[in-house]
């Protein structure tokens, strides 16, 4: 096994314009602490991503585009003019730091609440139930998972106003600062329900056949990328995602033919969200290499990797760079932490959503946090 400090994760790497000093990305993870009312990013947010400046990427947590896209409680917006002057106080913090940051663009669609919308119902490709919980903070001021309700079914005449509110938020993030934009396609939010048959039974233009089951995605892709430039887009895709009622059998050549459109849009990248839960299925090789084969980009992989499993990605030419998600979360200096070989700190719990800096930005550099041992070593 190759040392730490040699590894492929700390080689430098072209990502469209930027040049990224390790292939270690933050992962995109939902936190909840926007000022309310108005999801307006905080000082308190600016810290917290500041303090991970020094991995190669930051992807932001999931942003949504609009009022209509929300389905949690004190997520961040990209809609007003509010929230893009608190995103500019994030991204000013971070290239302070040093760090580069792209921020993720979000339309939940079905999995939703009924609190916000003003009709009560959220948006789907198709009124079908994701059978699912989203978390919602009640008047009590205490934050739930709860279920989400049926749909109701997008017209088509609406999906171009959709569209435009992923445009619209994608030149939001460039006035904020951000050095571009990652299109959320994957977990079972909207554009991930129209990919599936199994969330997707439309007849019209966005239904029924792989080509147009893919053209919201690609229409959505085109529309933000004539925004931030297409060299300075992403989107995050899960190929291999079941819950949520999302077992769709023909995912895996729509995500192929998916890769193909965007490869000819010119995206600087594909983000893999691979299953993390401990018994999910691995995904296979001969799935990376038709990626590889259908696009040109760079690939992000992430989904539970220690620096072992990114080293042996990276080596393999499967993937270009790979995101960690719960690991930033109680360890800002993370690459130096892998670098080091040295073990981690342990996260609450109890603090990952909503509240106050515990838990959030408290956690301080290796030499004076407590950490335990982990079974992540280097040989």
């Amino acid at each position: 096994m190759t040392r730490p400090a040699t590894s492929p994760l700390f080689a430098p790497l072209a990502l469209g314009p930027l040049t990224l000093p390790n292939r270690m990305v933050m992962a995109p993870m939902t936190r909840a602490r926007s000022t309310q009312p108005g999801d307006m990013p905080n000082a308190m947010m600016a810290t917290y991503y500041a303090q991970r400046a020094s991995a190669g990427l930051i992807v932001s947590e999931a942003t949504q585009i609009s009022r209509q896209g929300q389905g949690y409680s004190f997520t961040p917006g990209i809609y007003t003019e509010a929230q893009v002057q608190g995103w500019r106080r994030v991204t000013d913090a971070v290239h302070t730091a040093g760090g580069r940051m792209v921020l993720q663009l979000w339309h939940v669609g079905r999995m939703s609440h009924p609190s916000f919308h003003a009709d009560g119902l959220p948006v789907a490709p198709s009124a079908l139930s994701p059978e699912a919980k989203v978390w919602v903070v009640g008047d009590d001021g205490v934050g739930r998972m709860v279920d989400s309700p049926v749909p109701r079914a997008l017209g088509t005449a609406e999906i171009a106003g959709v569209i435009d509110d992923f445009r619209r938020a994608a030149a939001n993030a460039m006035r904020a600062g951000f050095d571009g934009v990652e299109i959320h396609g994957a977990n079972g939010y909207l554009i991930d329900q129209f990919l599936r048959t199994t969330s997707n039974h439309r007849t019209d233009a966005y239904g029924g056949t792989m080509d147009n089951r893919t053209r919201f995605a690609r229409e959505v892709a085109a529309a933000v990328a004539s925004e931030a430039g297409a060299e300075r887009t992403g989107m995050r895709l899960a190929p291999f995602i079941t819950q949520r009622n999302m077992n769709c059998p023909e995912i895996i050549p729509t995500m192929l033919h998916l890769a193909r459109q965007l490869d000819t849009l010119g995206l600087a990248y594909i983000h893999l969200a691979e299953a993390d839960w401990d018994d999910a299925p691995s995904i296979p090789d001969d799935f990376r290499q038709a990626l590889r084969n259908a696009y040109s980009g760079r690939v992000i992989v992430a989904g539970k990797y220690t620096p072992e499993r990114a080293q042996q990605i990276l080596s393999s030419g499967m993937a270009d760079l790979v995101a960690f998600g719960r690991p930033f979360i109680a360890n800002p200096d993370l690459p130096a932490r892998y670098a080091a070989g040295l073990p981690l700190a342990a996260f609450d719990p109890a603090t990952l959503f909503g509240g106050t800096e515990q838990g959030y930005s408290d956690y301080g550099p290796a030499h004076t946090t407590a950490v335990e041992p982990t079974s992540t070593a280097w040989a």
